[in-house]
C-alpha cells in the first residue's frame, strides 16, 4: 500500500502563507522575522528553526488548532501529511443571529437544505427572490444555521446593501476586499482591481466547504464576481430581483406566508398570554397585513408593546385607516420605504408604469390593458410588465396576467395620486375605453340575439389601442371570465364618478356573461343602474335594451311576475323608437316568461310575433330562442308532435350557423319532448349530447338542465340511483346559481325518487319544499306536479281522503292553465284514491277520464292506465 504524501516545513510554511493571501514581506512585517529568512526557511535552507522563529511565525500566520500543531511539528523536523486542511485562521463564522420566532416556509427550507450535488464541479447557488418585506434575508440566515455544521471552512454573510436606506449598494470590487478580509488576507495584501481580488477569492475558497450567503443583490451581475470558482461551497444569494441571468442557479421564489403561518407568526412575536390563532381578529390583522412577514412583525410588536389594545381593537384601527401603510411603522423601519426603495430602482419610465398600474380599478391586469393605461404599444408594456415582474413588484398569478400585492398596490395608488389629474383622467379614460370597446367584441360572440346598436359614449380616443382578437365563442368566453372581475370593478368606477353613458355600454357589453355566469342577483342591480344612467342622458334605446337585460336577470331569479313587467316596459320603448329587432328580442323574452307562468296562449302568441319580425329582418340568431320557447309551449300543453317539429327546425338552424348554445338548450327542450311521449332511448342520446356541448361551453346552467331531463329518464326506465346522482348534481348546479325554479323542479324529481324507492318521509319532505318555491315563483304546473306527489304519498301511506283533497287541487290548478298532462295526471291520482277507498265507481270514471287525455297527447301513461282499467273489472261494481 502507498504511502500518503507529505511535505517538509518550508513547503508547509509556503502552501501557509499563499493561502492566508500573505507576501513574504507582509508576513515579515507580521512576525517580526527578516524576509531572508523566511525565503530560506521555504527554500529549505534552513531546516531546523529555532522555537522563538516558530512562535512568531505562528503568530504572524494567525495559526490555530489542530494546524498549529501539525506546523510546529514539522519545525521539529516531521513530514506532515500532505492534503489536510492547512487554513491558517480559525474558520470565519459571520452568520447573523438566528430567531426564535422564525414561522413557516417548509418547503422553501426543504428546497435549500436538501442535498444537491454539483456535478462536474458547479458551484451550488441558490437564488432567493422576493417583494420587499417578504422575509428573504430570514429564510436565508435560518437556513444558513441549519447548513453550517457541513461547511467546516467557515459560514460567511455578506451585506450587499441594494437596499439599505442612506447607503449605496456595495460595489463588487469592494465586497471582494471584505470577503478576502473575512479569510483572514491581510489587508494591506487585499490586491487591486476587480479581476485581481477575483482571482485571490477563487484562490482562498478552492478545495474548501464554505458556505457563503449574499445578502440584498441588485442583479446577477452584483454577485457573479464573488462566486467560487470549484465545487463544495454553498451560495445563497437573495435580492428583490430575479436572477435570471445567474446561470446554474436554482430559483426559490418567495412569497407572502400562508394565513395559517402569518397567524403564528403574529401570536409567537405579540407574545401576549391568551392570544389565539382562532380569533377572528388575529385573521383580520394578518389579513390587512397583507400576510407579509415586515407588516405582520410591525403590527405584533404593537400589540406586544400596547397591552391596552386588544386584537380586535388593532384590526379596527387597522381597517379603518385611510392609508394601511402609514400604520405599518415602527422606529425607523416603514413598509412604505421598503417599497420606495424598490421603486427608486426602476427607470424613470418603469416608475411612471408603475403608476398608471395603481390607477387601475380591479385587481390584475395583462399587456392589452397595461398598454392602454400607459397609451404605449402591445410589445412594449409586455416588456414593462416584465420588467416589473423581474424586480418583484408585480406578480403573474397566471400566465401573462400580473397582479401587485394590496400593500404595493396602495404604494402605486398613494404615488400615481401626486400626477397631474389631468394625466390621471386620460389613463383612465383609455383603460375604461379598453375594456368597453373588448367587452363588446366578446358580447358579440357569445350573445344569444342580435343586440340593438348600442348607444355611442362618444368617448374612444383618438390613439385607442388594438384589441385582442377573440376569434370564437370560447375565446371571447375565456377572456370575458378572466376579466369579470375588473370589468365590472370598472362599471363601478364609471357608476362612481357620475359616467352615465360608460355605465349604459360597459353594462350592455358585460350582459352576455351575467347571464351566464350570474351571480343573477348582482346583475339585476347592473341592468337597473344602467337602465337609469340611460333615462338620465335621455338615451331611450339604451334604455330599451337595459330594461330587456334587467327583465332576463329577473326572470333567471324566479322573480317572472317581475320580470313581465320589465320586458312589457322595454316593449314599449322599442315600439316607440319602431325598432323591431328590440320588439322581437323583447316578445321573446315575454313568450318564455308568460310560458313559465302558465299563460300559455299569449306566449304563444309574442313567441309567434318574434318569429315573424325575425324572419322579416333575417336575423338568424334570434329565431332559435323564439322556436325552442314555442316548442315549450307546445309541449306544455300537449302538442309534442309540434314540439318536436318546432326544435328540429331550431337544430337546423343551429348547426347551420354553428350556435353550439342555442344547439344545446334545443336538445334539451327536445329530451323534454322525447321524455313525454316514452322514447327514453331517444331522450338519453339527446341530453347527453347537450351535456358534451354545455360543458365544452362552460354553461352550467345548461349542464344543469340537461342533468335533470336525464335524471327524470333514468327514472321513468327505472335505474333509480342514476336518476338520484343526475338530479342531485343538477340541484347542486341551480342552488350554486340561484336559480329557484330548477331548485323546485330537481327537488320534486328527487321527491319521485325516494317514493319509488319506498322512502316515503323523505319523498314527503323534498315535494313540500318544493310546493314552497313554486308558490313563492307562482308557478302552477309545478304546484300540480307536487300536489299530485303528496297525494301518491297520502293513498300510500293509508289516508285517501286527504290524497283526494290534493288531486283536486292539482286538476283545478291544470285546467286554470290548460295543462293536459297535468290534468290528467291529477284525475289518474282520484281514481286511485278513489280505489283506495273502495270507490270503484268513480275510480273507473277517473281513470278512464285520464286514459282519454293521455291517448289524445300521445302520453306513454296510456297503455299503464288502461291496465288499471281493465283490472277493475266490468262495470256495475259498488
Amino acid at each position: 500500500m502507498a504511502e500518503p504524501s507529505s511535505v517538509t516545513f518550508g513547503e508547509l510554511l509556503r502552501q501557509l502563507r499563499t493561502d492566508t493571501g500573505l507576501t513574504l514581506e507582509a508576513l515579515a512585517a507580521r512576525s517580526g522575522i527578516a524576509v531572508r529568512t523566511i525565503s530560506d526557511l521555504e527554500l529549505g535552507k534552513a531546516q531546523y528553526p529555532r522555537a522563538a522563529t516558530v512562535s512568531r511565525l505562528v503568530w504572524g500566520l494567525r495559526l490555530q488548532e489542530p494546524v498549529k500543531a501539525r506546523f510546529e511539528a514539522a519545525a521539529r523536523g516531521r513530514r506532515v501529511a500532505e492534503g489536510l486542511p492547512v487554513g491558517g485562521t480559525a474558520p470565519p463564522r459571520t452568520l447573523p443571529r438566528d430567531v426564535a420566532s422564525f414561522t413557516g416556509r417548509l418547503p422553501e427550507l426543504a428546497q435549500l437544505t436538501s442535498p444537491r450535488p454539483a456535478g462536474g464541479g458547479v458551484v451550488n447557488v441558490h437564488a432567493i427572490g422576493g417583494m420587499a418585506g417578504v422575509g428573504k434575508t430570514a429564510l436565508a440566515v435560518h437556513a444558513a444555521h441549519q447548513l453550517a455544521p457541513g461547511f467546516p471552512d467557515g459560514q460567511v454573510f455578506l451585506r450587499l446593501d441594494a437596499h439599505t436606506p442612506g447607503r449605496q449598494p456595495v460595489k463588487p470590487v469592494d465586497a471582494l476586499a471584505s470577503l478576502l478580509q473575512t479569510a483572514g488576507v491581510d489587508t494591506r495584501q487585499v490586491p487591486p482591481g476587480l479581476e485581481a481580488r477575483a482571482t485571490l477569492w477563487r484562490h482562498w475558497v478552492a478545495g474548501k466547504r464554505l458556505l457563503l450567503l449574499l445578502d440584498d443583490a441588485v442583479d446577477s451581475e452584483h454577485v457573479r464576481p464573488l462566486l467560487p470558482g470549484t465545487a463544495g461551497c454553498l451560495v445563497l444569494i437573495t435580492s428583490r430581483r430575479n436572477l435570471t441571468a445567474l446561470e446554474d442557479a436554482h430559483a426559490i421564489g418567495l412569497d407572502v406566508l400562508s394565513a395559517q403561518d402569518a397567524a403564528g407568526l403574529l401570536i409567537r412575536l405579540a407574545d401576549r398570554p391568551g392570544l389565539d390563532p382562532a380569533d377572528p381578529a388575529v385573521a383580520h390583522i394578518v389579513h390587512l397585513a397583507g400576510y407579509l412577514p415586515l407588516a405582520v412583525g410591525m403590527l405584533a410588536r404593537r400589540l406586544h408593546h400596547s397591552p391596552a389594545w386588544s386584537p380586535a381593537d388593532l384590526a379596527a384601527d387597522l381597517a379603518q385607516a385611510r392609508d394601511r401603510l402609514e400604520k405599518l411603522q415602527s422606529e425607523r423601519m416603514s413598509v412604505a420605504a421598503a417599497f420606495d426603495l424598490s421603486y427608486q430602482d426602476l427607470t424613470q419610465r418603469q416608475q411612471r408604469f408603475f403608476r398608471r398600474l395603481g390607477l387601475h380599478p380591479g385587481a390584475d391586469t395583462d399587456a392589452w390593458a397595461a398598454a392602454a393605461l400607459d397609451d404605449i404599444g402591445l410589445a412594449a408594456a409586455r416588456r414593462q410588465l416584465q420588467a416589473l415582474y423581474d424586480q418583484n413588484m408585480i406578480g403573474e398569478a397566471t400566465r401573462g396576467r400580473y397582479r401587485f400585492h394590496d400593500l404595493i398596490r396602495e404604494r402605486a395608488r398613494a404615488l400615481a395620486a401626486q400626477d397631474p389629474a389631468a394625466e390621471r383622467a386620460a389613463a383612465l379614460g383609455r383603460l375604461l375605453g379598453y375594456y368597453q370597446r373588448a367587452a363588446a367584441r366578446a358580447e358579440s360572440r357569445l350573445a344569444r340575439q342580435t343586440r340593438p346598436q348600442p348607444v355611442d359614449t362618444g368617448s374612444p380616443a383618438a390613439s385607442a389601442p388594438g384589441l385582442p382578437g377573440l376569434a370564437g365563442r370560447d375565446e371571447a368566453l375565456a377572456w370575458a371570465r378572466a376579466e369579470r372581475a375588473n370589468l365590472l370593478a370598472c362599471l363601478d368606477h364609471a357608476a362612481a364618478g357620475g359616467e352615465h353613458a360608460r355605465v349604459v355600454a360597459l353594462t350592455a357589453a358585460v350582459a352576455a356573461l351575467l347571464r351566464l355566469d350570474g351571480p343573477w342577483a348582482e346583475a339585476i342591480g347592473s341592468h337597473a343602474a344602467a337602465a337609469e344612467s340611460a333615462r338620465h342622458l335621455g338615451a331611450r334605446l339604451g334604455q330599451a335594451n337595459a330594461l330587456d337585460d334587467l327583465g332576463t336577470a329577473q326572470q333567471l331569479t324566479g322573480d317572472y311576475r317581475r320580470a313581465i313587467q320589465t320586458h312589457e316596459a322595454a316593449l314599449a320603448l322599442y315600439r316607440d323608437l319602431r325598432h323591431r329587432l328590440g320588439q322581437a328580442n323583447a316578445l321573446s323574452h315575454l313568450g318564455y316568461a308568460w310560458s313559465v307562468t302558465d299563460e300559455y296562449p299569449r306566449a304563444a302568441l309574442a313567441l309567434h310575433e318574434a318569429l315573424d319580425i325575425y324572419r322579416d329582418l333575417g336575423d338568424r340568431l334570434g329565431p332559435v330562442d323564439a322556436l325552442n320557447h314555442l316548442a315549450t309551449v307546445l309541449r306544455l300543453t300537449g302538442d309534442f308532435p309540434g314540439a318536436a317539429k318546432m326544435l328540429e327546425e331550431s337544430l337546423g338552424l343551429c348547426r347551420e350557423s354553428g350556435n353550439r348554445q342555442g344547439e344545446g338548450n334545443a336538445l334539451v327542450y327536445l329530451g323534454a319532448v322525447r321524455l313525454r311521449t316514452g322514447d327514453y332511448r331517444l331522450v338519453a342520446q339527446a341530453l347527453d349530447q347537450a351535456l358534451v356541448i354545455y360543458r365544452q361551453l362552460g354553461h352550467r346552467l345548461g349542464q344543469a338542465n340537461a342533468l335533470s331531463y336525464l335524471g327524470a329518464a333514468a327514472q321513468q326506465v327505472g335505474d333509480y340511483p342514476a336518476a338520484a346522482r343526475a338530479q342531485q348534481e343538477a340541484l347542486d348546479i341551480y342552488r350554486d346559481l340561484g336559480h329557484r325554479l330548477g331548485q323546485a323542479n330537481a327537488v320534486g324529481d328527487l321527491g319521485i325518487v325516494h317514493r319509488l324507492t319506498g322512502h316515503h318521509a323523505e319523498a314527503a319532505g323534498a315535494q313540500q319544499e318544493a310546493l314552497g318555491i313554486y308558490r313563492d315563483l307562482g308557478d302552477q304546473m309545478g304546484q300540480a306536479n307536487a300536489l299530485n306527489e303528496l297525494g301518491a304519498l297520502l293513498r300510500i301511506g293509508g289516508d285517501p281522503g286527504a290524497a283526494d283533497a290534493r288531486h283536486q287541487q292539482a286538476l283545478d290548478l291544470a285546467r286554470r292553465i290548460d295543462s293536459s298532462w297535468d290534468e290528467a295526471q291529477a284525475l289518474a291520482g282520484l281514481g286511485r284514491s278513489d280505489l283506495a277507498a273502495g270507490k270503484v265507481a268513480g275510480a273507473r270514471t277517473h281513470l278512464g277520464q285520464a286514459r282519454e287525455i293521455f291517448q289524445r297527447i300521445g302520453a306513454p301513461e296510456a297503455p299503464g292506465i288502461a291496465a288499471e282499467i281493465d283490472a277493475l273489472g266490468a262495470p256495475g261494481g259498488p
